[in-house]
Protein backbone atom coordinates (compact mmCIF):
# COMPACT_ATOMS: atom_id res chain seq x y z
CA UNK A 1 0.00 0.00 0.00
CA UNK A 2 1.82 3.02 -1.16
CA UNK A 3 -0.66 5.86 0.15
CA UNK A 4 0.15 5.30 3.90
CA UNK A 5 0.10 8.78 6.18
CA UNK A 6 2.33 8.10 9.08
CA UNK A 7 2.14 10.56 11.89
CA UNK A 8 3.73 10.49 15.27
CA UNK A 9 1.21 10.94 18.47
CA UNK A 10 2.94 11.48 21.83
CA UNK A 11 0.11 11.88 23.44
CA UNK A 12 -1.05 8.34 22.83
CA UNK A 13 2.79 7.27 22.47
CA UNK A 14 2.84 5.94 19.18
CA UNK A 15 2.81 6.39 15.35
CA UNK A 16 -0.17 5.52 13.36
CA UNK A 17 -0.75 4.59 9.66
CA UNK A 18 -3.41 6.13 8.47
CA UNK A 19 -4.91 5.88 4.77
CA UNK A 20 -5.28 9.66 3.38
CA UNK A 21 -9.17 9.44 4.30
CA UNK A 22 -8.07 8.91 7.80
CA UNK A 23 -9.00 5.17 8.23
CA UNK A 24 -6.31 3.52 11.12
CA UNK A 25 -4.33 0.88 9.37
CA UNK A 26 -1.87 0.60 11.87
CA UNK A 27 0.29 1.89 15.00
CA UNK A 28 3.82 1.63 17.01
CA UNK A 29 3.45 1.94 20.11
CA UNK A 30 6.70 3.62 22.06
CA UNK A 31 7.97 4.99 25.01
CA UNK A 32 10.29 7.93 25.71
CA UNK A 33 13.23 6.87 28.09
CA UNK A 34 16.02 9.13 28.66
CA UNK A 35 15.55 10.87 25.34
CA UNK A 36 15.27 6.97 23.30
CA UNK A 37 12.28 6.33 21.66
CA UNK A 38 11.36 2.84 22.85
CA UNK A 39 9.61 0.83 20.65
CA UNK A 40 7.32 -2.09 22.32
CA UNK A 41 4.52 -3.18 19.73
CA UNK A 42 3.45 -2.79 16.34
CA UNK A 43 0.42 -3.84 15.30
CA UNK A 44 -1.54 -3.78 11.84
CA UNK A 45 -5.07 -3.97 11.34
CA UNK A 46 -5.89 -7.18 9.37
CA UNK A 47 -7.68 -6.26 6.20
CA UNK A 48 -4.32 -4.30 5.35
CA UNK A 49 -2.19 -7.37 6.82
CA UNK A 50 0.31 -8.23 3.87
CA UNK A 51 -0.08 -4.64 2.05
CA UNK A 52 3.28 -3.30 2.95
CA UNK A 53 1.13 -1.09 5.96
CA UNK A 54 3.90 -2.32 8.55
CA UNK A 55 6.97 -1.71 6.60
CA UNK A 56 5.69 1.68 5.53
CA UNK A 57 4.58 2.65 9.54
CA UNK A 58 8.39 1.27 10.66
CA UNK A 59 9.74 3.27 7.91
CA UNK A 60 7.91 6.39 8.92
CA UNK A 61 8.78 6.53 12.82
CA UNK A 62 12.47 5.82 12.18
CA UNK A 63 12.93 8.45 9.95
CA UNK A 64 10.62 10.86 12.11
CA UNK A 65 12.90 9.41 15.35
CA UNK A 66 16.22 10.25 12.96
CA UNK A 67 15.11 14.08 12.59
CA UNK A 68 14.69 14.37 16.02
CA UNK A 69 18.08 13.50 16.53
CA UNK A 70 17.03 10.24 19.22
CA UNK A 71 18.00 6.69 18.96
CA UNK A 72 16.14 3.61 19.28
CA UNK A 73 15.26 0.90 21.01
CA UNK A 74 13.93 -2.10 19.36
CA UNK A 75 12.10 -4.12 21.90
CA UNK A 76 9.53 -4.99 19.33
CA UNK A 77 10.17 -7.89 17.32
CA UNK A 78 8.88 -6.33 14.05
CA UNK A 79 10.85 -3.34 14.69
CA UNK A 80 13.99 -5.05 15.17
CA UNK A 81 13.80 -7.32 12.07
CA UNK A 82 12.63 -4.23 10.22
CA UNK A 83 16.51 -2.60 11.58
CA UNK A 84 17.89 -6.04 10.86
CA UNK A 85 17.09 -6.00 7.18
CA UNK A 86 17.72 -2.45 6.23
CA UNK A 87 21.30 -1.11 7.57
CA UNK A 88 20.42 2.19 6.63
CA UNK A 89 18.83 2.47 9.86
CA UNK A 90 21.01 0.57 12.15
CA UNK A 91 22.79 3.44 13.24
CA UNK A 92 19.69 4.67 14.78
CA UNK A 93 20.01 1.85 17.57
CA UNK A 94 20.97 2.18 20.99
CA UNK A 95 22.68 -0.78 22.47
CA UNK A 96 22.81 0.15 26.36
Amino acid sequence: MSDVVVTDVPAEGRFEARTPGGELLGLAAYVVDDGRVVFTHTEVEPEAEGQGVGSALVRGALDDVRASGRRVVALCPFVKAYVARHAEYQDLLDHR
